[in-house]
């Protein structure tokens, strides 16, 4: 039995108060210890070598480099190294994702990679994952999360809050503007694109008073340091998929004979895997690009998953949010579910108005 609850918001809705139809993700293990694993995945499982194809990035390397020692772990006799590559995505700084063709900037060159055999499987930040892979992909699994929340990065300010009219605040997400614009309106919201390093540099040269960052990134690249603070998900509801990383394979039979679903199975984390379905089901059938502020975040008790969602316009002056509870085995049903919440509090029209806005910033 699915629990609802409907809550109808306006412009301060974060105060307290050609591609597959479906995804692809197959649960087939739960979260194990190393020791476990190996004695659960035998090296037999895997093949000679296995390269994995990461962007270049530090962080993305970070997390290719992750997978890698987590797979060398358990299959010490294979061989696995990292191709990093740059991605469309990398390469365009000076537009906003929103405006040159958003999530698959990221990770189409990593996939044409594995359809070249050049690569056997892709590591990606879940968040950068189109909600529709191209035919002939599939995610294989995806790892424990970190932290989802979004972190306030700031040299001279301690929150949001603190700042003063007129500062100038960056942020690469449009859901991120959505909030600030309408809890902050005194507050100039700026663009700011390319990889962490970059966006931290911009800060330092005090070209912003602070942006905005997932406080995911910041921790594994060990730089909590740099975060003044992290934004409640009541006041800054995550996007579908944040803090998590997904590995992607080629669908079909390999030459090789090897297995890279059965191989990936140890590192996909049942919870995580179940959170970020329900979420990125919601994502999915509101159009899930970069065009639109949308956020959805589940959380998983045991059996129980708690899903919440909010769409909004960019200038934050006109959202919606819904939350659900259900059972933690039905994540897409709890999508499903939040979603018809959501149309209900006219989420269409509201959709209408993104798309007529970036319509016109073509």
């Amino acid at each position: 039995m699915l629990k609802f609850v409907i809550l109808r918001m306006s412009r301060d809705w974060h105060r307290p108060g050609r591609r597959n139809n479906s995804e692809s993700i197959r649960f087939e293990s739960n979260y194990m210890t190393q020791s476990e694993q190996k004695a659960s995945f035998p090296s037999q499982l895997a093949p000679h070598k296995l390269i994995i194809a990461s962007r270049e990035s530090r962080l993305a390397m970070w997390q290719a480099e992750h997978v890698r020692e987590r797979l060398a772990a358990l299959y010490p006799d294979c061989q696995i190294s990292i191709l990093g590559m740059t991605t469309r995505g990398d390469q365009i700084l000076d537009r906003t994702l929103s405006k040159v063709g958003g999530k698959g900037l990221f990770v189409k060159e990593l996939e044409v990679a594995m359809a070249e055999g050049r690569a056997d499987l892709a590591v990606h930040s879940l968040k950068d994952v189109p909600m529709d892979l191209p035919e002939g992909f599939q995610l294989a699994a995806v790892l424990e999360r970190e932290d989802p929340r979004d972190a306030f990065v700031s040299n001279d300010y301690a929150s949001l809050a603190d700042l003063p009219p007129g500062a100038i605040v960056g942020t690469s997400s449009l859901r991120r503007q959505a909030l600030i614009a309408a809890r902050y309106p005194h507050l100039s919201i700026k663009p700011l694109r390319g990889n962490l390093d970059t966006r931290l540099g911009k800060l330092d040269r005090g070209e912003y008073a602070a942006i905005i960052l997932a406080a995911a990134g910041l921790i594994r690249l060990g730089l909590p340091a740099r975060i003044r603070a992290v934004l409640d998900p009541d006041l800054s509801l995550p996007a579908a998929g944040q803090g998590a990383m997904a590995i992607e394979i080629a669908s079909g039979a390999r030459s090789d004979g090897a297995d890279l679903q059965a191989i990936l199975a140890p590192l996909n984390h049942m919870a995580t895997s179940q959170a970020v379905l329900a979420e990125r089901k919601v994502s999915k059938i509101f159009g899930g690009s970069c065009q639109i502020p949308l956020a959805a975040h589940a959380t998983v008790d045991g059996a129980q998953m708690h899903l919440r969602a909010m769409v909004a316009t960019p200038d934050g002056t006109r959202s919606a949010f819904a939350e659900a509870s259900g059972p933690s085995n039905q994540p897409e049903l709890l999508g499903e579910q939040v979603s018809a919440l959501l149309e209900r509090q006219d989420a269409q029209a509201i959709l209408a108005v993104c798309r007529l806005d970036a319509a016109a910033d073509a």
